[in-house]
């Protein structure tokens, strides 16, 4: 109902005709509505309930065009009720002494309908209003907190690479590279978030992906000899699952960059997510060469990266899997809806 009175139609059709000209022009309309549905009763029940179809006409005039279009609408169809219903017919004179009551309460009955509906609609439109005010402030926040986010982001970023570019140590620089690489990634996720392509709080994850690699390429010096790929499905996750998963595309691509082509000058990486009967499957998988069953299960127990992995697979709400053989290594992260 709410939506009802919010159409007006002189405020609509103000830049093509005078708001006079589209409240008369919608008074007739409803009177001819409810002249044709008086005269398909009238097939059925010849002068059954005289007055009856009035009232949803005065209603819609109203409600659509405002008191003065409801006001025309009335008078139109106590007219017509007058004239053409009431004995004796084609007449202005009321033969039966009971009419003239009848018609005094018509009046009433249509100048209260005419009141309420108007004051109903006047109120839907306050409402309206205020709510329009209160989604531009929210928007305008969400704008503000962005920028602010953006912003800090950038700060982080710049911080760690600068002090990475300072430090001498290559330990402690390479330390720092990874997590500048981290923080990236959670900020792609957050312009992805705030883009306004997808549904509030959700990221399309193909877009998402597929940058977060190009941004991998190119920090990691993949330009010819390595190749890093990206394929996936149209997918829209929430924002915490996006970032869990692109954090691990992180470390994953990151740690096949760095050890699992050592002795030779190409290779590919290849980044998929799919979507499967269960959920989804992230899988990076390079063509190395390969690691160990011993060795993949010693890096699970041991290394930084490897912790972090697992824990940013288990916020996803996924399972990780490795398989490693001489043509190359593949894990796989089983995501439950």
């Amino acid at each position: 109902m709410g939506r009802i009175g919010e159409l007006d139609l002189p405020d609509r059709l103000a830049p093509y005709a005078p708001a006079w000209v589209t409240q008369l022009a919608f008074a007739l309309l409803c009177m001819a509505a409810a002249l044709l549905l008086r005269i398909s009763v009238d097939l059925f029940a010849p002068g059954a309930s005289p007055f009856a179809l009035g009232y949803p006409a005065v209603l819609f005039a109203t409600l659509f065009a405002r008191w003065p279009a409801g006001l025309l609408c009335g008078l139109m169809s106590l007219a017509h009720s007058w004239f053409f219903m009431l004995p004796p017919v084609h007449s202005w004179t009321l033969k039966r002494p009971e009419d003239t009551p009848r018609l005094i309460v018509l009046i009433i009955a249509y100048l209260i309908m005419i009141l309420i509906a108007d004051l109903f609609r006047r109120a839907v439109r306050r409402a309206a209003a205020e709510r329009d005010r209160q989604i531009a402030e929210r928007d305008l926040f969400l704008e503000e907190f962005d920028h602010r986010v953006k912003n800090n982001f950038a700060v982080v970023a710049a911080l760690l690479d600068l002090q990475r570019r300072r430090t001498t140590n290559a330990e402690t620089a390479e330390a720092l590279g990874t997590a500048l690489s981290r923080v990236q990634s959670i900020a792609r996720a957050h312009r992805h978030l705030y883009r306004g392509s997808t549904a509030p709080g959700e990221v399309d994850m193909g877009s998402y992906l597929d940058e977060l690699c190009t941004a991998l390429s190119e920090a990691l010096f993949l330009h010819g000899a390595i190749v890093l790929d990206c394929t996936s499905d149209q997918v829209t996750l929430p924002r915490d699952r996006a970032v869990s998963i692109g954090l691990i595309v992180n470390e994953l691509v990151t740690n096949a960059a760095k050890h699992a082509f050592t002795d030779r000058e190409s290779g590919r990486i290849s980044v998929e997510f799919r979507a499967t009967a269960r959920g989804w499957a992230l899988s990076v998988i390079d063509n190395g060469r390969g690691t160990s069953p011993e060795l993949l299960a010693k890096g699970r127990e041991g290394g930084l990266g490897q912790r972090l992995t697992e824990s940013f697979a288990r916020q996803a709400g996924g399972e990780l899997r490795a398989e490693s053989g001489p043509e190359g290594t593949r894990i796989t992260v089983e995501l439950a809806r």
